[in-house]
């Protein structure tokens, strides 16, 4: 081969390798990479949810509300100690309470009133009654007045007043029959009982 042959087939070489490696350059070489969203954003809703779902989970379960009326046996214990209580007895045409219609009735009220502040819905019943002297609307103005005596002194002892209804019977329940002193002082007297439900 000649001179001018061999370096033309150089230069033909030479210039298909450069033509070939510019080619791999351009078909190797990858188009940018699309640009990524930034992390904070979806971060930033990813966290927010998540003290809710914890603040959620975090309370506690519902527990169950506390009874508003006693069970059988509280109920009973009520009985008891409304028995042990013994009726508070008022003077001729009087209201007021006496220092032994005081006696009766602190007897056994704290620990009645420390029972009733647990159940709102249980109702006790004053009942005011009256001798046979006087007539019928006299005795059930009376009644109710010596009934609503008790029960003030009974809030007084912290039972909440709510919890107790006022009824007066007059001269229409006696305990006694008799027509003296005696058997009347009986019949002036208030009574207290559990309410029907």
């Amino acid at each position: 081969m000649h001179q001018a042959q061999k370096r033309t087939l150089i230069a033909l070489a030479a210039a298909s390798i450069l033509a070939v490696g510019c080619a791999k350059k351009q078909a190797a070489a990858p188009p940018p990479p699309a640009p990524v969203p930034p992390a904070a954003p979806s971060a930033a809703p990813a966290s927010t949810p998540a003290p809710t779902r914890t603040a959620t989970n975090s309370t506690p379960p519902a527990s169950t509300p506390a009874p508003r009326y006693p069970n059988a046996v509280t109920r009973a214990r009520i009985d008891e100690l409304l028995a042990r209580i013994e009726d508070a007895y008022f003077d001729y045409d009087k209201a007021s309470l006496r220092p032994d219609a005081l006696q009766a009735l602190q007897k056994d009220s704290n620990e009645l009133r420390d029972i009733l502040k647990d159940y709102p819905d249980y109702k006790l019943t004053i009942e005011g009654h009256c001798d046979e002297r006087g007539s019928a609307e006299y005795n059930l103005a009376l009644g109710n007045k010596r009934a609503e005596a008790a029960k003030d002194y009974l809030v007084q002892v912290g039972i909440p007043a709510a919890q107790f209804n006022v009824v007066s019977y007059g001269k229409e329940h006696p305990v006694c029959q008799d027509h003296d002193e005696n058997c009347w002082q009986k019949n002036r007297r208030i009574h207290i009982v559990a309410m029907a439900r």
